[in-house]
């Protein structure tokens, strides 16, 4: 993933424009650390931009440091006394309220995020369905996944638990307001954790929408807890020895800085920073297929996803047929309102978004790249990119290795299986992948060989509640989702009789 700035997917809520995230000390309750100065505190500029009508809607104010420390006591307080002692029925109940809860609030839901990020307002109804189907998910299957575990021993009796870890902090990003948030809420609290969650700056709304489901849905006050904070104050929280995990998605740099402050503070933490994905093509692969999910894989959510079709990898014999279709599905978006159900192309999530992908452009021109479709910001009102298609990206290239988070797809041409895999492999990050091609165990050979943390055979790379969700290298470690995405915040306890 490229450096981030200010409205790429990961820097409003992680770090500022052009640099590393500034994680300065400072002191907390039970720890002494460098206090920070009120000159050096950063504040983050919680608020609603629309991306369509660019016009400012509502600001939010951080939480003081005395909010904070109130905030970590009462999810201490509710962790300890009341939340990790309920019963697995008790929380299912809770959770299965709030699920009905968002599917009631379907279309106020939906709105909300279709007003913050831009999203069109079909996918922002399917994001809802699909949290709600996670916070049910994991309501049903809980029980199954702790079933505690007994070992084999030559002797008397051997038992691992699934026990509670305590309060996680979790900082998640705007793409997806309440699928984020739901991966994390609904494994994390069913195991018995309280969690703090830290939203994007330009996702307020939602992020209180989601705590709302929360408080209404019958959880007791500190099980959920939304909090507008500056860089320096989630420092604070990762460092506090009440916090006993952390969850990030966001980008290379702000996992490199929230990673050290966890691991510095001995916090077990998981990563989820974003890819280069490969989509690949194989000479035998059914056409249909082919264009249909490319399009889907590269344009769902304005190309503002981490798992997207990124670089589309065509073995020669179908690539002139493959591109030619591409290019004309692409240019069939229209550009509009993203909460008219007639409009296909969304604006990008922010101003500096769209900024940012325009640098990367003209970056890649500059390279040697050629552009066969689109390249410019659509003349208009909103933060809208022309669908994007480059070629001729060679590896000497300044964007060879970088992550367009916007609907740009990069076009590559290999003569074999043996060239495909070799450049699918052929990038920092190994999130997701995928392969189209009507030989299916000749696909799975593929994906065998490529290294990332999920390959779809004859699919864009997707979600679902009981697929597990992460990658590696540097997309990061840990997994979300499915049985794995319960067991990451656990405490296995072995119990010993002898």
């Amino acid at each position: 993933m490229p450096v981030a700035v200010a409205g790429d997917r990961y820097a409003p809520h992680l770090h500022d424009p052009g640099r590393a995230p500034a994680w300065t000390t400072a002191r907390c309750k039970g720890i002494t650390r460098i206090p920070f100065s009120k000159e050096r505190k950063t504040s983050m500029r919680y608020q609603t931009v629309n991306p369509f009508t660019e016009r400012l809607v509502k600001t939010f104010p951080e939480q003081t440091d005395e909010q904070l420390q109130s905030i970590i006591d009462q999810a201490q307080d509710t962790f300890s006394n009341d939340w990790s002692k309920r019963s697995p029925t008790d929380r299912k109940k809770v959770l299965k309220n709030v699920g009905k809860l968002v599917r009631e609030r379907r279309e106020e839901l939906a709105q909300c995020i279709t007003l913050e990020m831009g999203k069109l307002i079909t996918e922002s109804r399917g994001e809802v369905d699909l949290s709600a189907d996670i916070l049910e998910y994991y309501a049903d299957n809980a029980d199954a996944f702790l079933a505690p575990e007994k070992l084999k021993v030559s002797g008397g009796e051997a038992i691992v638990e699934n026990a509670p870890l305590g309060v996680l902090f979790c900082i998640e990003p705007w793409n997806f307001p309440y699928y984020q948030l739901a991966r994390v809420a609904g494994p994390n609290l069913m195991i018995g954790n309280t969690l703090i969650a830290k939203h994007a700056p330009n996702v307020p709304q939602c992020a209180l929408a989601f705590e709302k489901l929360f408080i209404d849905g019958g959880a007791p006050k500190g099980t959920y807890t939304n909090v507008f904070l500056s860089n320096e104050q989630a420092a604070v929280v990762i460092a506090d020895p009440r916090i006993r995990g952390v969850a990030l998605t966001g980008s290379e740099h702000a996992g490199s800085a929230v990673a050290a402050e966890a691991g510095k503070a001995l916090k077990k933490s998981t990563m989820e920073l974003g890819g280069t994905d490969a989509y690949i093509v194989l000479d035998d692969a059914d056409m249909d297929k082919a264009v249909k999910w490319g399009v889907v894989g590269r344009m769902n959510n304005a190309g503002q996803a981490c798992c997207a079709a990124k670089r589309f990898i065509l073995e020669e014999p179908i690539a002139d047929e493959f591109v030619n279709r591409f290019k004309a599905a692409l240019a069939k978006f229209i550009p509009g309102d993203p909460a008219d159900p007639k409009t296909t192309l969304a604006p990008l999530c922010t101003e500096g978004a769209l900024t940012k992908v325009e640098s990367q452009i003209d970056s890649a021109l500059k390279g040697g790249a050629t552009v066969l479709l689109g390249g410019k910001r659509v003349d208009r009102q909103g933060y809208f990119l022309e669908p994007t298609i480059l070629s001729n990206v060679r590896p000497e290239n300044p964007v060879f290795h970088q992550e367009f988070f916007a609907p740009v797809a990069m076009i590559f041409r290999v003569k074999n299986d043996d060239e495909a895999i070799k450049l699918a492999n052929d990038s920092p990050y190994g999130l997701g992948g995928s392969i189209i091609t009507n030989d299916v165990e000749r696909g799975k050979r593929m994906a065998r060989q490529i290294d990332t943390g999920m390959v779809f055979v004859n699919q864009a790379c997707w979600t679902a509640p009981d697929l597990p969700f992460g990658g590696v290298k540097n997309s990061g470690y840990g997994r979300e989702l499915s049985d794995l995405g319960i067991g990451e915040f656990v405490n296995k306890k072995l119990i010993r009789v002898v």
